[in-house]
């Protein structure tokens, strides 16, 4: 039965997408099968689909916002396609990875053969002469180390790294240049290294691992290069010496030039914002059969894993299987249905569109982790500068589909579970972060990292209010990191590019009504500061509730736990009804000598003066904390 609630959750939202409707309608569904009462199962796997839509959208929209970091890769792919100027190639090559990979200098070095060392080839960023002229023994520095073990490494901090062999010679050339983090990968030819493809920092800095499986590709593209010049060198010295030189050509040429065509089409299309099944598509249209891209779980083990080795087409029965994948990340494989008989040239056609395939993969999560950024960096802007013209920031949000005019809703979340140590916790953070950042996009807000949790800038939608807003937010960022997660929220504020203090403002009043959820031990639970009143105020800090609580009307409480009687319910009325018992007997409906013996009993157990002045607000004050501690039902 759930698997046929999962087939017909999917339909109002294929339509949904399939017209391009807004995110306010993926909302419909779900809210039609709740109000018609529909089975729990229904509604689930409608949520599901529903959240599953909203990326798909999401991943639609933000294809032409993408195509900026595409270009940089597809025309590293292209210039290779059309090799001309193998230095050109080269020097793009590294320009495009220390562009992408965001650091100060990026360096490529090649083998010597004949010398028996290795020499800087190109450089980009550097400034020392002396760096730039470097040449190193075989088996010395990072860079002998990478070449030794043909595997990246990475050092956070390079004179502290005892892993590879300082020279005085490199160490000079490295402190000349004041580089501190390095990351090396290996250029292969088949089994062979013959150089290392560098990117470093002037600064401690922890290289990622999607960056490395980046620079590995541009490595792979660096290799691939070299490789062709390689091929045309040779295709030249063929011509002095031997009689079959225009045959050699003409073959050598064609599998170029259609290599340069097929690189053509695919760079075209992907810039145009196709996906990674259009690849496959124009691909199967250029070797008139059927390609597919296919998920690593899914394609034949052995022959992926072949292919992924050496770089090659595997073929696997009829079919021809090319791995797709970065460095040592592997994420599918182009494969080619019933197609016993392959040629060279169309096999080199798979093999590149399959390198083409991880680029596209790598560019967009690339450009969805740069979004996340440009969104955190608006709302920290908006958090602490007051002199921002509003026009820039009007233009900044429009740019991230956000309405700063718009009543926005500010909310503080953190998480309330703590971990086994600092990594862990680090950890929990990040899927927090991630989360947050991924809802932000959706509803068109904002949401930044700050102060060991997360700050999110979301629009109030007509009807609906902060309350609501913070609690469906906990639930939903608990839900996508497993975890309970707290959120408090401000009122609503508008105008924010005109009035950015008042986004300040909003921030400290969210976090003060999330430290009053944590206080009254609610934690996993939401709410906006108008749940709280005055009591926000007083809440703010590190004030013991529950003593408080425990030492006002703690044995009232504890009568009730162990009798099962009213006193407190009693108390509440009491103060409720201005202290008169005729019209407490009214609102609880019992008897005035009901009344009278409760009130009798309160009296035995707070002392004779609980009904002075000072003591009955205390106790009024401990009742509504008392109240407001206990869980709500939403």
């Amino acid at each position: 039965m759930s698997r046929d609630y999962a087939k017909s959750a999917e339909t109002p939202f294929l339509e949904l997408l399939a017209r391009g409707a807004s995110a306010d309608a993926y909302e419909q569904p779900v809210l039609l099968a709740r109000a018609e009462g529909g089975p729990a199962d229904r509604i689930d796997a409608l949520e599901r689909a529903k959240d599953l839509a909203l990326r798909v959208r999401s991943e639609l929209e933000g294809r032409r916002r993408r195509e900026a970091e595409l270009s940089a890769l597809f025309e590293t792919a292209h210039d290779l396609a059309g090799l001309r100027d193998l230095d050109a190639v080269l020097r793009a090559i590294v320009q495009r990875a220390r562009s992408l990979l965001g650091t100060d200098v990026a360096y490529l070095s090649l083998n010597d053969p004949e010398r028996g060392d290795t020499y800087m080839r190109v450089t980009e960023g550097s400034v020392a002469a002396r760096f730039q002229q470097l040449r190193l023994g075989m088996g010395e520095g990072l860079g002998g180390l990478v070449a030794q073990t043909a595997r990246p490494y990475v050092t956070d901090d390079y004179f502290k790294d005892a892993r590879f062999q300082h020279t005085g010679t490199i160490d000079a050339g490295v402190r000349d240049e004041g580089l501190v983090a390095i990351l090396g990968v290996p250029l292969m030819l088949g089994h062979h290294v013959i150089g290392v493809l560098f990117a470093a920092d002037r600064r401690a800095r922890v290289f990622e691992r999607e960056q490395t499986a980046l620079l590995g590709s541009f490595a792979a593209l660096a290799s691939a290069a070299i490789d062709t010049a390689n091929l045309l060198a040779e295709t030249r010295s063929a011509l002095a010496g031997l009689e079959r030189a225009n045959e050699i050509i003409r073959d050598r040429s064609g599998v170029i030039e259609r290599a340069s065509d097929v690189h053509d089409r695919l760079a075209e299309l992907v810039l145009r914002g196709g996906g990674v099944h259009d690849v496959a598509a124009a691909v199967s249209q250029v070797l008139d059969d059927t390609v597919e891209f296919t998920e690593a779980a899914a394609a034949p083990e052995h022959a992926l894993e072949a292919s992924r080795a050496d770089g090659h087409v595997v073929r696997h029965k009829d079919d021809w299987i090319a791995a797709v994948a970065a460095g040592d990340e592997l994420f599918g494989a182009l494969v080619l249905r019933g197609h016993p008989g392959l040629d060279p040239v169309d096999q080199l056609t798979l093999e590149r569109a399959a390198m083409v395939t991880s680029l596209l993969l790598l560019a967009r999560r690339s450009a969805a982790e740069a979004e996340q950024r440009v969104r955190g960096e608006l709302l920290d802007d908006l958090l602490d500068a007051r002199d921002r013209d509003p026009r820039l920031l009007d233009d900044r949000a429009r740019r991230l589909h956000a309405d700063l005019s718009a009543a926005h809703v500010v909310l503080v979340a953190r998480l309330d579970t703590t971990a086994a140590d600092a990594d862990q916790e680090a950890v929990a953070r990040r899927r927090l972060w991630a989360a947050a950042s991924h809802l932000a996009a959706t509803r068109h807000g904002l949401a930044a990292a700050r102060d060991g949790g997360t700050v999110l800038l979301l629009p109030l939608e007509d009807g609906d209010e902060a309350t609501d807003l913070a609690r469906r937010t906990a639930r939903h960022l608990g839900r996508a990191v497993h975890e309970a997660v707290t959120v408090g929220a401000s009122a609503p504020v508008r105008d924010l590019a005109a009035r950015p203090d008042t986004v300040a403002a909003a921030h400290t009043e969210a976090g003060r009504c999330l430290d009053a959820l944590r206080l009254l031990g609610r934690c996993g639970d939401g709410a906006a500061a108008e749940d709280f009143g005055f009591l926000g105020l007083l809440l703010a800090g590190d004030q013991n509730v529950p003593g408080f609580v425990e030492r006002t009307i703690g044995q009232v409480v504890a009568y009730d736990e162990r009798r099962g009687t009213e006193l407190v319910r009693t108390l509440d009325a009491y103060f409720s009804c201005g202290m008169s018992p005729a019209r407490t007997k009214e609102a609880l409906h019992v008897h005035v000598n009901t009344v009278a013996q409760r009130l009798e009993r309160v009296g035995r157990l707070l002392g004779d003066d609980w009904q002075s002045p000072e003591r009955a607000l205390e106790i009024q004050l401990a009742l509504r904390l008392h109240r407001l501690s206990a869980p709500t039902r939403h």
